[in-house]
């Protein structure tokens, strides 16, 4: 199986190309204010010597992290489905993120939420040991405080106590490859841990005619 993977939910995004679960390439860019997708993926296929007729599978990874980075990587999958028939995977960032942490000890997973809020996961071992909730700023601090190792990206300076990692393209399309969460492209959405609040616009108001002059 030849598979293209897209991690975009922090600011670095990967692109990589695997042959099963052996990586053949990958290619990275810092964010900026456009994240030049195409290229990233171009890259990726000349550096490991893949046409893109021979991708048959794709995985994207769906945070938590930057939601717009996110909704961009899932875009790309999608709009690929549209034109070749591929399986299509989703993985979170968390559990891609765990598999570089791969020492016994515990410790916490965190993305920046936002709104002095943090998106948290607890994980040893390298894979994530329980649910991502919303934590605040000063809890995570004073986790790290108190000894408890807090890693993740995009984490400092705001959060000084933090080690930063960041997830890669390469350990989502190993995931997708070990576990084959196979989905319809369609399905793919942002791990977001708020639920959506939306205004409801008051009723149109009635002007009166005004008096011709």
């Amino acid at each position: 199986m030849i598979l293209l993977a897209f991690e975009f939910s922090s600011d670095l995004r990967t692109v990589a190309v695997l042959r099963d679960l052996e990586v053949l390439a990958e290619t990275e860019h810092a964010r900026s204010r456009h994240t030049p997708v195409f290229d990233l993926v171009n890259r990726a296929l000349v550096a490991a010597g893949i046409d893109r007729a021979e991708v048959d599978a794709l995985a994207v990874g769906l945070g938590p992290g930057s939601y717009t980075g996110v909704r961009i990587a899932i875009s790309a999958v999608q709009g690929w489905s549209l034109g070749r028939p591929v399986r299509v995977a989703g993985i979170s960032s968390f559990d891609a993120l765990a598999r570089q942490l791969t020492g016994p000890d515990p410790l916490w997973i965190a993305a920046d939420a936002q709104r002095e809020e943090y998106a948290v996961a607890p994980a040893a071992g390298g894979r994530c040991t329980g649910p991502v909730r919303l934590v605040s700023r000063e809890e995570l601090k004073s986790w790290a405080a108190a000894g408890q190792r807090v890693v993740g990206p995009d984490l400092r300076p705001r959060l000084e106590v933090a080690e930063e990692r960041f997830p890669r393209a390469a350990d989502v399309g190993r995931l997708a490859v070990e576990f084959g969460n196979w989905v319809l492209p369609e399905m793919l959405a942002p791990a977001y841990l708020r639920e959506a609040a939306f205004v409801k616009a008051p009723p149109q108001r009635e002007v009166p005619d005004l008096p011709a002059a």
